[in-house]
């Protein structure tokens, strides 16, 4: 549950995902984020732990990104509200992972949504399931394994070994897969360091060409795709 001070500052965002959006656009290029706007941004974040809408107690959606649907880092839509709710959620542990902002009440918040959703995969249901590295769908299963790579929840590897299984099973024409979305997919396995990972970015990487060859514009999604496929097709190459 959250706190008291997080519900009193429940409404203080309008959008988490333009929230988040904006710090991991600079994080991800490398650009400098003044400390106070950072405390400011993983405070307002932590304040949405555990809110109405949040999924497994993590960070709930605001009114405005259940309305409109989300979009993650790479671009792809996120329609349903149930997606929106995990998927988010997923994507602010894991920045506020990668943020390590030093405060009390953040640290707090982050960790009762790490106990949520851990609890979420290893309930019964999971435990039995016929892969612990893959969710419901693909996109999903893409939000869970960056959250791993962050250092959260629980032990990755046998996670991404199963995960990246399902992952080549998807396999399909055009050196793409089936189920799951392109370039989050790809984004994803450059921040995965396993073996499995590298073989996909392989597979991958006609595919890759293809598009970095394709990709016109300016726009901030089409900047995000450019620089993950250079960094597949980096990362492909040494694999």
């Amino acid at each position: 549950m959250p706190s008291s001070d997080s519900q009193k500052k429940g409404t203080v965002v309008n959008s988490l995902a333009a929230l988040v959006d904006r710090i991991e656009q600079k994080r991800y290029f490398g650009r400098k984020t003044p400390a106070r706007e950072l405390l400011g941004a993983a405070r307002e974040i932590a304040s949405r732990q555990g809110l109405p809408g949040s999924y497994a107690g993590m960070f709930a959606p605001t009114r405005l990104d259940f309305r409109r649907g989300i979009r993650v880092f790479t671009g792809e839509p996120v329609r349903s509200g149930a997606a929106t709710a995990h998927i988010l959620g997923e994507e602010c542990c894991r920045l506020l992972l990668k943020l390590n902002v030093k405060d009390r009440l953040v640290s707090a918040a982050l960790a009762r949504a790490e106990a949520g959703m851990t609890e979420r995969l290893t309930s019964p249901e999971r435990i039995h399931s016929r892969h612990v590295g893959f969710y419901c769908c693909g996109i999903c299963t893409v939000s869970i394994w960056r959250h791993l790579a962050a250092g959260g929840l629980d032990s990755p590897a046998p996670r991404f070994r199963d995960g990246l299984r399902v992952l080549a099973s998807c396999r399909s024409d055009g050196s793409r897969w089936n189920r799951f979305p392109f370039f989050y997919t790809l984004l994803a396995l450059t921040e995965l360091e396993t073996p499995e990972a590298g073989t996909e970015l392989r597979w991958a990487a006609p595919a890759a060409e293809r598009s970095l060859k394709a990709l016109r514009g300016a726009s901030r999604f089409r900047k995000r795709r450019r620089a993950v496929l250079e960094q597949a097709l980096a990362r492909a190459g040494q694999a």
